[in-house]
């Protein structure tokens, strides 16, 4: 992209946009070509000024931030950046189903120049901006029909594998993901039956005031119960535990979940090779990896550590990736055992599981 990048911002607060505004106009790699009030202004003004992302405001007059952002992603596909206040649960679940919709990513909103996370929270709007405008997107069938069928997903045909033998049958699964991770995790994860026999560990990289919010939204859109995994807590089958924001998420011996504040790793904290380095140390075959969509190459080593202790490990195809990054760093390691379109990789993790169900 030549030039600085091209950024509406979408927010019915005047004193938040301006707020934004200031933001965006100090960072010389961004350039404001638009500022609306509400989502009608925004569908109205999109065809003409073409912006490279947009920021989205969530809590809008009329068309809310998740209907704009759907009608954007069927009519004019832009890289969709949420601003929410992550304090408030229903903004937070506004954020979750934008998200399902095609936006990229959300961030904090910002509030005043005053304020001691200021700086932190504009700086991280500045760089979502920035990296979510370089991601190609797609148009984007309406939010029910890309759910249409999700537990067929569990019956779905999965490339060859070698079938473990009954000692090595699989005790731990383990899923991680980044850019468009949360619908992709709900795809996966809401494919699995409520009678799944695994523990399910999750690190997915988002803004740490989300967490409790994404696994919030999580659990209503599985069938397994989700929550934000809590330090010495024993994980149990069936179960879905959610790395909490800013700490890396382990498996202990005896099943024993870790909370660490170790230092990033790979520039991120949670760290999917953190998570998946602690699977191959403890479970060995006896694991299942699996690395979706995202941006940066986090999972890769820890997934390859994974399948050299013999686990079966699974990465999303290109096909279906809405950020071809970490999937494929696992891919060119020889990593993955099996790459798999999203819709599929369900299917294989159950396989896995059961060696003996049907396909």
């Amino acid at each position: 992209m030549s030039g600085p990048v091209r950024v509406m911002l979408v927010e019915d607060s005047l004193v938040v946009r301006q707020l934004l505004a200031h933001i965006v106009g100090r960072d010389p790699r961004l350039t404001l070509v638009a500022a609306v009030a509400s989502a009608e202004e925004a569908l109205e003004q999109i065809a003409v000024v073409r912006p490279d992302v947009i920021s989205m405001d969530i809590r809008l007059p009329g068309i809310d931030g998740l209907e704009a952002t759907r009608r954007i992603m069927a009519e004019h596909p832009t890289p969709i950046v949420v601003v929410a206040d992550a304090v408030e649960d229903s903004s937070l679940r506004i954020s979750m189903n934008a998200l399902r919709a095609g936006a990229l990513s959300v961030v904090e909103k910002p509030v005043a120049t005053t304020h001691s996370g200021y700086d932190a929270v504009a700086g991280e709007i500045c760089t979502q901006l920035r990296i979510m405008a370089q991601v190609p997107v797609i148009r984007r069938r309406p939010i029910g029909s890309e759910w249409a069928g999700r537990r067929a997903a569990a019956r779905s045909a999965s490339e060859a594998a070698p079938e473990a033998a009954p000692s090595d049958r699989p005790t731990v699964l383990a899923i991680a993901a980044s850019t468009g991770g949360p619908p992709a995790l709900a795809r996966v994860i809401g494919a699995l039956p409520e009678d799944f026999t695994l523990p399910v560990l999750v690190v997915q990289h988002m803004g740490a005031a989300f967490m409790e919010g994404f696994a919030a939204w999580l659990n209503g859109v599985v069938a397994l119960p989700v929550s934000v995994a809590v330090d010495g807590e024993r994980a149990e089958g069936g179960r879905v535990y959610v790395a909490p924001g800013d700490r890396h998420l382990e498996i202990g011996a005896g099943g024993i979940l870790r909370i660490l504040d170790s230092a990033p790793v790979g520039g991120q904290r949670p760290a999917a090779t953190v998570l998946f380095r602690s699977v191959a140390r403890q479970a060995g075959r006896a694991g299942i990896g699996v690395l979706l969509t995202g941006m940066g190459e986090d999972g890769a080593l820890g997934l390859l550590d994974m399948q050299r202790a013999g686990a079966q490990t699974i990465a999303e195809h290109e096909s279906t990736a809405v950020v071809y990054g970490m999937p494929a760093a696992a891919v060119r390691l020889s990593a993955a055992r099996s790459v798999l379109p999203l819709d599929r990789v369900a299917g294989e993790i159950l396989r896995s599981v059961s060696p003996d169900q049907p396909a």
